[in-house]
């Protein structure tokens, strides 16, 4: 095979690109590639919050150990936000304990940062619960939460 001529050029970048990566590591992101690794150090370190470790509980605390989900979405792909691909009132609980902060992405750029409060988030907790219920108890896959909502309903907490 024959190496493409683009890959001088990653080969200059790829020293960055390592830099990022320890970074990151220094965050407790493992792998900026991976699980929007490299925009989760975005949002942590514009919020000053920290990764808590692990993938079952939440996913980062701030300086007085309160909890937050993170969320990201990029616009320039949809309008809403992906949750939990096995949602069910297990879920719900952890969920209703803690603010949600929802990135939004135009590409790989930054552009807002919101934040829900449970109280907030309630509509989607009631209506997924129900819906888990009125199925029979299977777990949905994935509900989303619509961008707008979240534009229109959270606190805008940084703007590019």
């Amino acid at each position: 095979m024959k190496i493409h001529p683009d890959k001088q050029l990653l080969d200059a970048l790829f020293p960055h690109i390592r830099q990022y990566q320890a970074l990151a590591e220094k965050h407790g992101i493992n792998d900026i590639f991976q699980d929007n690794g490299g925009k989760l150090l975005q949002v942590i370190l514009t919020t000053s919050l920290e990764v808590l470790p692990g993938r079952e509980g939440n996913d980062a605390r701030d300086a007085a150990g309160n909890e937050y989900e993170l969320k990201s979405v990029n616009t320039s792909l949809t309008k809403s936000f992906s949750t939990h691909h096995h949602m069910n009132p297990t879920i719900i609980a952890k969920y209703r304990r803690v603010d949600w902060i929802f990135a939004v992405y135009q590409g790989i750029e930054l552009q807002q940062i919101f934040l829900l409060t449970p109280a907030q988030m309630e509509p989607f907790y009631a209506k997924w619960e129900k819906k888990w219920h009125d199925d029979g108890g299977k777990d949905i896959n994935n509900p989303k939460i619509p961008l707008s909502y979240v534009q229109n309903n959270g606190r805008l907490i940084f703007e590019a």
